[in-house]
């Protein structure tokens, strides 16, 4: 074992960081963040809290250190009157193989009271994370931060020095969709559908997932189109259901205006245009979601979706209507594109797979289906065939 005379304290810098654009310093330490200041400035409360939880973020260095430790202060939330919600977890990797995971005991408790929305904050100190019996030989080291916990890093120490991590060569993949892609109910940063893909294709994940908030935003598109990647993903239609954002009329002139964006950017870059997954609640039934109040009152979290399917010929969005717009907005723009693809999100995950692996909360999906959608995904989209083909 190591004593404190024998750390070595290294500074926590962008080059020490894959998946975020941005690193913010805070009173604490530095916040990774997955929007450029200038796309945060335009977000909402919802957006602002999702972007900031580092979901497919990691510290990237090669050392030869036999020990790590890692100072961290995560913003736990509270929900009064929930489920109590998972505690982050970090991940290490050594060589790409998983050695080793922890989590943060301490740090800022946020409570919400979901009758009132209101909300407590309680500032707690510093957790320090241990990493030991690392290989005694240099070795290339990631760190995968909570998929679901916003992470301030505070402080990095080391039995021997860190050096950034060399390129990997690995082509990026840039994605963009909701909750299911920011990792929902997957138990560990590793084992988010996106970063199951990710690992199985050999490509270096930006994950740009949302809880609740792949909502066609102009300026996530404009991110998008900044952000250098070999291959990109847009998953979109869940939330535009459950928050009842728009009709379809303004549908397919969003989903164009934001392809159109990326493509300023990235005109001959593979995109992949993909439609949700199948959640019953909103198949043919229009928004917006809602807590279940009985399964709440019980202790349990469940959603229903509150909309009148009568009112689809209106205009109001379900996910069938979405996926036949997208369906054919994918083939209108082909003609002229021919590096954009659409994949059904029902080849991800439809009825057969929900009959074995049902939604738990009716919305998203467990940890065994992110695993199924993982393997799905990697298989129709880097495989032979796929759009992401080597």
């Amino acid at each position: 074992m190591s004593t404190q005379h024998d750390w070595i304290s290294t500074p926590i810098t962008a080059d020490l960081l894959r998946g975020a654009l941005d690193l913010e310093r805070t009173g604490h330490g530095l916040l990774p963040h997955r929007l450029p200041a200038w796309a945060r400035a335009h977000a909402d409360a919802q957006l602002s809290g999702a972007e900031s939880q580092p979901s497919g973020v990691r510290l990237a260095f090669r050392t030869g250190a036999t020990e790590l430790e890692l100072d961290v202060l995560p913003t736990k939330l509270v929900y009064l009157g929930g489920p109590p919600r998972p505690v982050g977890v970090y991940e290490l990797l050594v060589d790409g193989r998983l050695s080793g995971r922890a989590s943060a005991t301490t740090g800022i408790t946020v409570t919400v009271d979901m009758s009132t929305g209101a909300t407590t904050n309680h500032l707690g100190p510093v957790s320090t994370l241990r990493f030991t019996s690392l290989p005694d030989h240099l070795t290339n080291i990631e760190i995968w931060l909570p998929h679901n916990e916003r992470t301030e890093l505070v402080a990095l120490r080391s039995n021997a020095p860190i050096e950034p991590a060399p390129a990997t060569g690995n082509r990026v993949w840039l994605h963009h969709g909701s909750s299911i892609s920011h990792g929902s109910n997957a138990e560990n940063p590793t084992e988010t559908w996106p970063a199951l893909a990710a690992a199985s294709g050999a490509v270096d994940l930006v994950n740009l997932g949302f809880g609740g908030s792949a909502l066609l935003d102009p300026f996530v598109a404009r991110t998008m189109r900044d952000t250098p990647a070999d291959l990109i993903s847009v998953k979109i239609g869940i939330n535009l259901v459950n928050l009842d954002l728009m009709r379809l009329r303004a549908f397919a002139p969003a989903v164009n205006g934001f392809l159109d964006t990326i493509r300023d950017g990235h005109p001959t870059t593979p995109l992949l245009l993909i439609s949700p997954i199948l959640c019953p609640i909103h198949e043919d039934t229009p928004g917006p979601g809602a807590f279940d109040l009985t399964a709440l009152a019980e202790g349990r979290l469940q959603f229903v979706a509150t909309g009148d399917p009568a009112e689809t010929s209106a205009g109001k969005l379900t996910l069938t209507v979405i996926r036949a717009e997208l369906a054919r907005i994918a083939l209108q723009r082909v003609a002229t594109d021919p590096n954009l693809h659409y994949l059904d999100g029902l080849d991800l995950y439809g009825e057969e797979d929900f009959a074995e692996f049902p939604l738990p909360d009716r919305l998203h999906p467990d940890a065994a289906t992110h695993l199924r959608i993982g393997e799905r995904f990697a298989r129709l989209a880097f495989g032979p065939e796929g759009a992401f083909a080597a």
